[in-house]
């Protein structure tokens, strides 16, 4: 594709060469680069990629998009711009041509319930006979086909890579997870969105946003671009939601679970089975449990609804939906223990699960196995083991993913935020492994042992090295071993 299409809607300050040059590729990477690349050098959290500028060029690249500083020299065109990461994602949607136009494109966003809203609904349409795309912290989806993923969103290349394939081989939604961090850095700039959901906004990734106002302000970005053709679905429980849509042009939508929107939801029972829920004048019973499980269905079904799906199919499907990977998932051993896996990482994440095991449970006993990843906002770490000696009769504290911390200074910074009667109900076991193990052993008959933190997770980052480690895995192992 020429220079001059790829450079469609962007902001150029000055140009240096020509913008009539072949581009055969983009990239954000300099060691990509090759004869005929467009090299956009972004500061990163990381690195900055301006310092790359003149290996990219060495490489062979044709032209390089910068923000910073002045560049000439070699063969390429330079061209500045007053912020890379916009650019790349308006080049990289012109490049892959505007593949996001093409399907209905769905974005979550929110600090709980993200994966399994944006999964639910991937899983949904499928059902409805719809060819989907499926963008997560899990994995990504085009149809069935599984692409492994690294980051809940991708960089602006590749999210626009992955929704040309979804759109040449037909893709008519795509639903896709939303993160703070790729709205700080403009991951998702250029994409056209048919709507978007917010779901919550609790303590979470201070280590990167320094404040809450920041992070309020990063997810409220998504809302603050969509078009006036497209819908905003918020939920209006959570003091935040109104904020996400000062300014919005977007058709705003409400949901609820506690007073008057414009979809609602009652839990009418529940039980460590699943729940009943009435939609409207409807009822269903689901496999799903927890009152954060009933806000995730109802903005699955608000958005079904909101594009067009018919209401009763809708609810018949949403009845037949199973539990997202590590999402509240059972395993079920001998002696009438329920192992659940659950990704929750997060003070209000953790609490919303404990309180719904608990509720659920009943006199059974509740065992809680959690720890916090190193390399995380520190602050949160002693509030997440009160949260755990508060609704658990029994607490292991353990490794998560220590990354480059040492474990067992993270496990000191949990202990050292507990009084003593909730020291006394916990034990504190480094490694993960023997700490699940240990929780199945001790367990009575009939308990409900929770192992947070990690959920579809298949690995634990110790030293910066990733080694398989799967909660799951453990947990089936050591009930066999029963």
């Amino acid at each position: 594709m020429q220079l001059n299409k790829i450079l469609k809607g962007i902001e150029v300050l000055d140009i240096n060469g020509s913008i009539d040059s072949e581009i055969s590729d983009i990239t954000l990477d300099s060691r990509k680069c090759s004869a005929g690349s467009l090299f956009i050098a972004a500061v990163g959290t990381k690195a900055d990629g301006h310092d790359y500028i003149e290996s990219a060029v060495k490489a062979g690249a044709s032209a390089i998009i910068y923000q910073e500083g002045e560049y000439s020299g070699g063969d390429a065109t330079y061209i500045k711009v007053p912020d890379s990461k916009k650019a790349a994602g308006l080049a990289a949607s012109n490049f892959y041509g505007n593949p996001s136009s093409k399907f209905n494109l769905v974005g979550v966003t929110g600090t709980n319930g993200k994966t399994t809203t944006a999964t639910l609904l991937y899983n949904l349409f499928t059902s409805l006979g719809y060819y989907c795309g499926l963008i997560s912290t899990i994995a990504n989806y085009i149809g069935e086909e599984k692409f492994e993923t690294e980051y809940t969103t991708p960089d602006a290349i590749a999210l626009n890579k992955l929704m040309a394939l979804m759109a040449e081989r037909g893709c008519e939604y795509c639903f896709m997870e939303v993160s703070s961090h790729a709205l700080d850095q403009e991951r998702v700039y250029g994409l056209q969105f048919r709507g978007a959901i917010f779901s919550n906004l609790t303590h979470d990734h201070l280590d990167y946003h320094n404040t809450f106002l920041e992070y309020l302000y990063c997810k409220k970005r998504l809302f603050d671009n969509l078009p006036k053709n497209a819908f905003a679905l918020i939920n209006i429980d959570d003091k935040n939601g109104e904020v996400m849509v000062q300014n919005c042009k977007a058709n705003v939508k409400r949901y609820s679970c506690r007073t008057i929107a414009d979809f609602n939801c009652k839990i009418v029972e529940e039980s460590i089975e699943g729940m009943m829920l009435a939609i409207g004048n409807n009822r269903f019973w689901t496999q799903f449990i927890g009152a954060h499980n009933a806000y995730n269905l109802l903005a699955v079904y608000a958005t079904a609804i909101l594009l067009g799906a018919d209401r009763d199919e809708v609810l018949i499907k949403m009845s037949l939906l199973k539990a997202v990977a590590g999402r509240l998932e059972y395993i079920r051993g001998g002696n009438e223990i329920t192992a659940v896996v659950d990704y929750a990482h997060t003070p209000d994440a953790l609490e919303n699960v404990l309180k719904t095991l608990r509720s659920t449970a009943r006199d059974r006993q509740l065992i809680c196995v959690f720890g916090c990843g190193g390399n995380r906002d520190k602050s949160k770490r002693p509030e997440m083991g009160i949260i755990a000696t508060k609704y658990a009769d029994k607490v292991i504290v353990t490794s998560d993913n220590p990354r480059f911390e040492d474990p067992d200074a993270i496990i000191n910074d949990i202990r050292n935020g507990l009084n003593k009667a909730e020291k006394a109900k916990s034990l504190f076991i480094t490694d993960r492994r023997e700490a699940i193990r240990t929780a199945i052993m001790m367990a009575p008959k009939g308990a409900v042992i929770l192992v947070a933190g990690k959920g579809h997770e298949n690995y634990q980052i110790v030293g910066g090295e990733k080694h398989h480690f799967d909660d799951k895995e453990i947990i089936s192992e050591t009930f066999e071993q029963l």
